[in-house]
């Protein structure tokens, strides 16, 4: 199981004072269980500009990996070892895509989804897939993925935890 995370949002009062609204572990946590990876939802927005109005928690909510049309999704992933033994339509199901989609793929994790997604890597070691390129990644490196086919590869024997922001984009 992934460390909890502390979750702290700011707000607004009645007169317009800013204020911690809210202050605790996050809760919206998903495990896939065709490979232990966790998500952690922190926020999320259907509009971009956002409405910094209201006291709604925009991370009490189910959602796919990609952002909302026009919105963001702000989420850290900990991605645990590869399992080589998962399916590439196993994977594809967790993903939420059709898993009779494509052809066959380098690693059962390849997706992509319409939007700009910045990631730094907090902590361990991982490695980042595309069509016909790699990357190895560590603690530190950022990346910006600009709706490309990808996937995330932990070939090494530590959780690799990844702090996503993803915004809807033109599709490419």
């Amino acid at each position: 199981m992934a460390e909890q995370i502390r979750r702290v949002v700011t707000g607004h009062d009645a007169d317009g004072t800013a204020i911690i609204a809210r202050d605790a572990m996050a809760e919206n946590i998903r495990v896939r269980a065709a490979n232990g990876l966790t998500s952690t939802l922190l926020w999320t927005e259907d509009a971009t500009p956002s409405d910094n109005s209201g006291d709604a928690d925009n991370a009490d909510r189910e959602i796919g990996v990609a952002p909302p049309d026009g919105g963001s999704v702000f989420r850290i992933v900990e991605f645990t070892p590869d399992d080589t033994s998962v399916s590439n339509a196993d994977m594809k199901k967790e993903l939420g895509l059709d898993p009779d989609s494509g052809g066959p793929v380098r690693h059962p994790g390849m997706h992509k989804t319409r939007s700009v997604d910045y990631g730094i890597v907090m902590s361990g070691q991982i490695d980042m897939l595309v069509d016909e390129d790699e990357v190895h990644l560590k603690a530190g490196d950022v990346v910006v993925q600009r709706g490309t086919n990808h996937a995330w590869a932990n070939r090494g024997t530590e959780p690799c935890r990844i702090a996503f922001v993803l915004i809807d984009a033109r599709e490419v």
